[in-house]
């Protein structure tokens, strides 16, 4: 048979019992009022700290639009978690459509981070060797291509000549802007004409357009899929960058997109795109802070790429610039340090368009500028930034 169950009378402290506590005496009392006290100055504190802060960042960028004007999406991740999001001015000056933190801008050639991060996933498949030569998915390419391997495109040390240029001389007396878009197939095609590299492959480093456009393609040689289809596949949707796009005429869309301008004596003008606008390899994509934070994540908890992975992107390759300069570069990053603090980098610039990722590894700080129009520098406003914290 079961024991009665008995039934204490339940005190204002609940079914435990007021024995179960020790009796608060006016000691007891002092000390919990000055805990107390104590968590809402901290608190008071860091509110304060942040909103100051914020106001600091504020004065960066309030002076620089009007109600008019175009301007820019501003995020601060520290920590891995946003104390600073916002949008200033406007994402089409047609609709008046403001720029908010889901406003979709041309990144120019941050893109090249994503072209780096799609040839690494091939790698880890086995599919490309960063040694692998050009003429290894370009058989017919010319005999200099014999010596390119895709660590040297990865880096800039190639040699390979500028097809902007090059595709520039095809239209002798036209004027700028009135050519023709060329894609990333048409790179291809233009750097196939030429008999030589500008230098032997390694030799030096050059900024190169040409080397990450080439990238794409072997990408679509070595996958069997189209790049647009591979980034949105194998990186923008697994990590939840849904409106992160390698935009295609006619093939996909940008959503909440923002329009590129240029300032002129007669107020800002259009210019949202360019001749080499269609190619994408070497800046194509377009996307928001909200997808971007994403992505900063994803670099941040090895969630593409294991540390080990990473790893050979963010060794500096040993090379310097033509004019003797030594140079930090990796795998679609820059890599020299701000003020000895560990960084990596990278700026966009585009007709239109004006963007920056600074990534200060160390302190796990992002700051992310994207702009619509041409007459700021992204990176020196990230960097005044940076000096806030």
């Amino acid at each position: 048979m079961l024991k009665p169950v008995s039934r204490r009378p339940v005190t204002s402290y609940g079914a435990i019992g007021k024995s179960a506590f020790p009796p608060i005496t006016r000691r007891w009392s002092l000390m919990l009022h000055r805990v107390s006290a104590a968590i809402i100055l901290l608190l008071c504190s860091c509110a304060a700290h942040g909103s100051d802060r914020d106001r600091q960042i504020e004065a960066i960028f309030r002076p620089l639009v009007s109600a008019s004007s175009p301007g820019f999406a501003v995020l601060v991740l520290k920590h891995g978690r946003t104390v600073f999001e916002r949008g200033y001015g406007l994402c089409d000056l047609e609709t008046k459509a403001p720029i908010t933190p889901t406003t979709n801008f041309r990144l120019a050639s941050i893109t090249k981070q994503f072209t780096a991060a799609a040839i690494m996933l091939l790698a880890r498949e086995g599919k490309v060797r960063y040694d692998d030569t050009l003429t290894r998915f370009f058989p017919s390419f010319p005999s200099y291509g014999n010596a390119i391997t895709i660590r040297e495109l990865l880096t800039h040390t190639s040699g390979l000549p500028d097809y902007e240029d090059l595709y520039e001389a095809q239209f002798p007396g036209t004027a700028a802007g009135t050519f023709p878009q060329i894609s990333d197939a048409g790179v291809l095609e233009v750097l196939s004409r030429q008999p030589a590299g500008i230098f032997p492959p390694g030799a030096r480093w050059r900024y190169s357009n040409s080397g990450y456009a080439m990238l794409a393609m072997i990408v679509e040689v070595a996958s069997g899929t189209r790049f647009e289809d591979f980034l949105q596949q194998r990186i923008f949707r697994p990590l939840g960058m849904a409106h992160t796009v390698a935009f295609v005429k006619q093939k996909n869309r940008v959503h909440q997109r923002a329009f590129g301008y240029i300032r002129e004596k007669a107020g800002w003008q259009f210019r949202d795109q360019s001749d080499t606008s269609a190619v994408l390899g070497d800046g194509g994509v377009y996307s928001s802070l909200h997808d971007l934070a994403q992505w900063n994540a994803a670099l941040e908890n090895h969630t593409l790429f294991s540390e080990a992975e990473m790893r050979p992107a963010l060794e500096p390759v040993n090379a310097r610039r033509e004019d003797g300069a030594p140079v930090q570069y990796g795998f679609g990053w820059f890599l020299d340090p701000y003020k000895s603090k560990p960084r990596m980098y990278h700026n966009g610039e585009t007709s239109g368009f004006r963007t920056t990722i600074q990534r200060f590894t160390q302190d796990r700080l992002t700051i992310i500028i994207l702009a619509n129009r041409t007459d700021v520098d992204p990176e020196a406003l990230a960097l005044r930034i940076a000096d806030i914290f």
